[in-house]
């Protein structure tokens, strides 16, 4: 899994509440068991017309937020189904950052084990936020996972709480199975003790 410390990139305002899981990736996405090329069918039903085109007023169509890393999202962010093709979907588009008033907890979970930061904020913070983020081309934010800051183009900053287990696998890039093969080394001894008393096993 990818490292997230810092990350600084244009920020995509989709201040829509209860946005589901099946909006971010609709059903018909979800054959595939691999975690890349879900990005073309990220917010589909918003993002494209009935006859494949894409829609012009959707906000990742917009010139400005097509290189979009960070999504400021609306309340209750990622409800729904517990599909973890919508964290992949994400990820394969370019989010790594999604900042709302609350998640989905299947979700919030998925996005950590993913390389995606979901980052809790106010209310007020979010409109600020929806704001910064409305500028097009000047809509850059900072997200820092060290100092748990994000950072305006106004040089406005906002504090965010984060789990610290999380943070560190985060940090460092560990995903369930780095974290468990930081635990190599004795999983092998034990391996190595238990077929000595039986080697019959």
């Amino acid at each position: 899994m990818e490292k997230f410390v810092t990350l600084t990139g244009v920020a995509a305002p989709l201040p829509i509440m209860n946005v589901d899981t099946d909006m971010i990736i609709p059903k018909q996405y979800l054959k595939t068991i691999q975690r890349t090329g879900l990005g073309k069918g990220l917010f589909s039903e918003m993002r494209y017309r009935d006859d494949g085109s894409e829609n012009p007023d959707f906000v990742l169509n917009q010139p400005a937020y097509r290189q979009a890393s960070i999504l400021v999202a609306g309340d209750n962010f990622g409800c729904g189904s517990s599909r973890e093709h919508a964290p992949w979907a994400l990820l394969d588009f370019g989010i790594r950052c999604v900042i709302s008033t609350s998640f989905a907890d299947i979700f919030y979970n998925n996005c950590f084990k993913n390389g995606i930061l979901p980052i809790t904020v106010s209310q007020a913070a979010l409109d600020k936020l929806v704001d910064d983020a409305s500028r097009g081309a000047n809509a850059t934010l900072t997200v820092d996972l060290e100092a748990q800051e994000i950072r305006g183009p106004d040089g406005g900053v906002i504090k965010f709480e984060v789990d610290p287990f999380r943070k560190h696998c985060l940090l460092n890039g560990l995903d369930d199975i780095g974290l468990t093969l930081q635990k190599a080394d004795k999983i092998d001894d034990y391996e190595m003790r238990a077929a000595e008393k039986r080697p019959w096993a």
